[in-house]
Protein backbone atom coordinates (compact mmCIF):
# COMPACT_ATOMS: atom_id res chain seq x y z
CA UNK A 1 0.00 0.00 0.00
CA UNK A 2 2.68 2.46 0.98
CA UNK A 3 4.37 2.09 -2.77
CA UNK A 4 1.50 2.56 -4.54
CA UNK A 5 0.54 5.88 -2.43
CA UNK A 6 4.74 6.63 -3.02
CA UNK A 7 4.01 6.29 -6.95
CA UNK A 8 0.87 8.28 -6.42
CA UNK A 9 2.04 11.19 -4.76
CA UNK A 10 5.41 11.41 -7.33
CA UNK A 11 2.83 11.42 -10.23
CA UNK A 12 0.90 14.25 -8.74
CA UNK A 13 4.19 16.12 -8.12
CA UNK A 14 4.89 15.74 -11.44
CA UNK A 15 1.71 16.56 -12.89
CA UNK A 16 1.73 19.86 -10.12
CA UNK A 17 5.24 20.95 -11.55
CA UNK A 18 3.92 20.73 -15.22
CA UNK A 19 1.05 23.02 -14.57
CA UNK A 20 3.12 25.17 -12.18
CA UNK A 21 5.44 25.34 -15.39
CA UNK A 22 3.18 25.89 -17.96
CA UNK A 23 1.37 28.69 -15.60
CA UNK A 24 4.94 30.85 -15.77
CA UNK A 25 5.92 30.43 -19.25
CA UNK A 26 2.91 30.07 -21.30
CA UNK A 27 1.86 33.75 -21.11
CA UNK A 28 5.01 34.75 -22.75
CA UNK A 29 5.16 31.83 -25.15
CA UNK A 30 1.42 32.77 -26.22
CA UNK A 31 2.63 36.44 -27.04
CA UNK A 32 5.76 35.38 -28.64
CA UNK A 33 3.49 32.92 -30.83
CA UNK A 34 0.62 35.99 -31.41
CA UNK A 35 4.00 38.58 -32.37
CA UNK A 36 5.70 36.06 -34.63
CA UNK A 37 1.81 35.17 -36.20
CA UNK A 38 0.92 39.17 -36.69
CA UNK A 39 4.52 39.81 -38.33
CA UNK A 40 4.22 36.95 -41.63
CA UNK A 41 0.79 39.16 -42.35
CA UNK A 42 2.31 43.05 -42.24
CA UNK A 43 4.91 43.96 -45.21
CA UNK A 44 8.34 44.37 -44.31
CA UNK A 45 7.61 48.04 -45.14
CA UNK A 46 5.88 50.43 -42.88
CA UNK A 47 3.67 53.28 -44.74
CA UNK A 48 5.71 56.88 -43.77
CA UNK A 49 3.64 58.14 -40.47
CA UNK A 50 2.08 61.76 -41.53
CA UNK A 51 2.34 64.26 -39.15
CA UNK A 52 0.68 67.61 -38.83
CA UNK A 53 2.72 68.79 -36.21
CA UNK A 54 3.33 72.51 -35.41
CA UNK A 55 7.10 73.35 -35.12
CA UNK A 56 9.02 73.91 -31.87
CA UNK A 57 8.93 77.52 -30.65
CA UNK A 58 11.76 79.12 -29.99
CA UNK A 59 13.06 80.99 -26.59
CA UNK A 60 12.65 84.62 -28.17
CA UNK A 61 9.19 83.53 -29.23
CA UNK A 62 7.67 82.52 -26.02
CA UNK A 63 9.25 85.37 -23.77
CA UNK A 64 10.83 88.19 -26.36
CA UNK A 65 11.70 90.13 -23.27
CA UNK A 66 14.83 87.73 -22.03
CA UNK A 67 16.71 88.82 -25.02
CA UNK A 68 16.79 92.69 -24.04
CA UNK A 69 18.32 91.81 -20.75
CA UNK A 70 21.93 92.61 -20.97
CA UNK A 71 24.69 91.59 -17.86
CA UNK A 72 27.21 95.34 -17.94
CA UNK A 73 23.75 96.89 -17.32
CA UNK A 74 22.45 95.32 -14.41
CA UNK A 75 22.83 97.23 -10.96
CA UNK A 76 23.85 99.81 -12.80
CA UNK A 77 21.85 102.63 -10.79
CA UNK A 78 22.28 100.72 -7.47
CA UNK A 79 24.89 102.68 -5.26
CA UNK A 80 25.14 100.04 -3.06
CA UNK A 81 26.06 97.36 -5.96
CA UNK A 82 28.55 99.71 -7.61
CA UNK A 83 30.47 99.56 -4.54
CA UNK A 84 30.87 95.97 -4.30
CA UNK A 85 31.73 95.47 -7.42
CA UNK A 86 34.54 98.23 -8.01
CA UNK A 87 36.29 96.51 -4.26
CA UNK A 88 38.91 94.46 -5.10
CA UNK A 89 39.27 90.92 -4.52
CA UNK A 90 41.09 90.59 -2.02
CA UNK A 91 39.17 92.69 -0.03
CA UNK A 92 36.53 90.66 -1.10
CA UNK A 93 38.33 87.46 0.12
CA UNK A 94 39.12 88.88 3.61
CA UNK A 95 35.70 89.91 3.83
CA UNK A 96 34.25 86.62 3.09
CA UNK A 97 36.91 85.34 5.81
CA UNK A 98 36.09 87.93 8.59
CA UNK A 99 32.38 87.14 8.18
CA UNK A 100 33.01 83.19 8.27
CA UNK A 101 34.75 83.78 12.07
CA UNK A 102 32.33 85.09 12.91
CA UNK A 103 29.69 82.72 12.17
CA UNK A 104 31.71 80.29 13.42
CA UNK A 105 32.43 82.62 16.63
CA UNK A 106 28.38 82.37 16.82
CA UNK A 107 28.36 78.59 16.12
CA UNK A 108 30.84 78.41 18.71
CA UNK A 109 29.10 80.14 20.98
CA UNK A 110 25.94 78.33 20.72
CA UNK A 111 27.26 74.96 21.30
CA UNK A 112 29.55 75.96 24.11
CA UNK A 113 25.68 76.87 25.87
CA UNK A 114 24.41 73.85 24.33
CA UNK A 115 27.09 72.11 26.04
CA UNK A 116 26.47 73.81 29.38
CA UNK A 117 22.77 73.21 29.58
CA UNK A 118 23.13 69.64 28.95
CA UNK A 119 25.71 69.40 31.60
CA UNK A 120 22.82 70.98 34.09
CA UNK A 121 20.07 68.78 32.58
CA UNK A 122 22.89 65.61 33.29
CA UNK A 123 23.43 66.71 36.95
CA UNK A 124 19.94 67.22 38.06
CA UNK A 125 18.82 63.96 36.00
CA UNK A 126 21.62 62.14 38.12
CA UNK A 127 20.50 64.09 41.48
CA UNK A 128 16.76 62.62 40.71
CA UNK A 129 18.26 59.54 40.26
CA UNK A 130 20.12 59.62 43.41
CA UNK A 131 16.61 60.52 45.13
CA UNK A 132 14.83 57.52 43.71
CA UNK A 133 17.24 55.17 44.46
CA UNK A 134 17.30 56.74 48.20
CA UNK A 135 13.31 56.24 48.43
CA UNK A 136 13.98 52.68 46.58
CA UNK A 137 16.35 51.80 49.36
CA UNK A 138 14.09 53.41 52.51
CA UNK A 139 11.30 51.57 50.71
CA UNK A 140 12.62 48.51 50.53
CA UNK A 141 14.08 48.26 54.02
CA UNK A 142 10.25 49.53 55.36
CA UNK A 143 9.17 46.32 53.21
CA UNK A 144 11.97 43.89 54.59
CA UNK A 145 10.94 45.31 58.36
CA UNK A 146 7.32 44.87 57.50
CA UNK A 147 8.38 41.18 56.46
CA UNK A 148 10.04 40.68 59.34
CA UNK A 149 6.95 41.42 61.76
CA UNK A 150 4.42 39.98 60.39
CA UNK A 151 6.45 36.89 60.22
CA UNK A 152 6.85 37.18 64.08
CA UNK A 153 2.95 38.36 64.16
CA UNK A 154 2.38 34.95 62.82
CA UNK A 155 4.50 33.02 65.00
CA UNK A 156 2.85 34.44 68.05
CA UNK A 157 -0.82 33.84 66.69
CA UNK A 158 0.10 30.31 66.17
CA UNK A 159 1.61 29.78 69.96
CA UNK A 160 -1.71 31.67 71.26
CA UNK A 161 -3.73 29.13 68.68
CA UNK A 162 -1.95 26.14 69.93
CA UNK A 163 -2.17 26.73 73.80
CA UNK A 164 -6.46 27.77 73.32
CA UNK A 165 -6.74 24.55 71.40
CA UNK A 166 -4.51 22.55 74.45
CA UNK A 167 -6.86 24.94 76.93
CA UNK A 168 -9.92 22.94 75.38
CA UNK A 169 -10.72 25.81 71.97
CA UNK A 170 -11.91 24.53 69.15
CA UNK A 171 -12.00 26.99 66.50
CA UNK A 172 -13.57 28.21 63.65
Amino acid sequence: MSRRSGACLRRCLLIFAMVSALCVSGPAFYWKFKKSLALEGVSASCTPCICDCPSPQSLLQIAPGLANLSVPDCGKDDPDLKEEMEKQFVDLLSEELKLQETVSEEHSQRMNITFGEAKRLASQYQREAEKCNTATETCEAARERAVALLTREKKVTILWEQRARQLGWEGE
